[in-house]
């Protein structure tokens, strides 16, 4: 399948795309900002389309037509003010399931937060952060569209495991960015992970045999 990738330049996202590139199972599309960053990737053999989550839906459903999956792993990154969470975790996250559905995609993996799902658990720091994926998450599961929510812990820079453990309800805890990138290519391979959501962290499964086990 195409997967259009939301988030193409973000560090989950760039494993993401990576993964593919070297797999015979897909293709990709990144979504970037900026003409230069897909003239940039261009020369890297990767197919990107320029589109801002803070433009129209047509927009995101024009850049992702042709494509079979959406992966969004987008965020505003932790020095931004309020106003960014709001626009591009809450309400852009929004604007591509409004998308996708306007494109005719029908499967969407959606990377949100640890907890996102449990008002009470959430870390009172980030609350508004929270906010914004717990209503990102809900947005998702009640579209139309064969949904995967992964809800990772503390995200590291740290090399791939391989090793997670996935479940509705999981206590706090971390993993590689790259291991999130492979829980999330394999769910796009994995039947059983439609319309399921799950809390991520470093485990001692495999992350094929764990998403079996959800």
């Amino acid at each position: 399948m195409k997967v259009f990738v939301v988030g193409a330049t973000g560090q989950i996202g760039k494993h993401l795309i990576n993964l593919i590139q070297n797999s015979e199972q897909h293709t990709v599309r990144a979504m970037v900002r900026k003409q230069e960053q897909a003239d940039e990737l261009g020369k890297q053999g990767v197919d990107a389309a320029v589109a801002s989550l803070e433009g129209s839906v047509q927009d995101i459903a024009d850049a992702a037509k042709g494509c079979d999956a959406i992966v969004f792993t987008a965020g505003s990154g932790g020095h931004t003010g309020l106003d960014k969470t709001l626009l591009i975790d809450l309400d852009g996250a929004a604007k591509t399931v409004e998308a996708a559905e306007q494109a005719g995609i029908t499967r969407f993996v959606l990377v949100s937060a640890l907890q996102a799902n449990k008002r009470e658990n959430w870390n009172q720091e980030m609350v508004p952060y929270y906010v914004a994926k717990h209503y990102a998450d809900k947005m998702v599961e009640q579209s139309s569209l064969d949904y995967t929510i992964i809800r990772p812990g503390g995200l590291l820079n740290e090399p791939s495991t391989g090793k997670v453990s996935a479940s509705e309800n999981l206590e706090r805890g971390s993993i590689a960015r790259e291991d999130v990138a492979k829980t999330i290519f394999a769910s796009l391979n994995s039947q059983h992970t439609v319309k399921k959501s799950f809390d991520l962290i470093s485990g001692e499964t495999g992350i094929e045999e764990a998403l079996e086990n959800l």
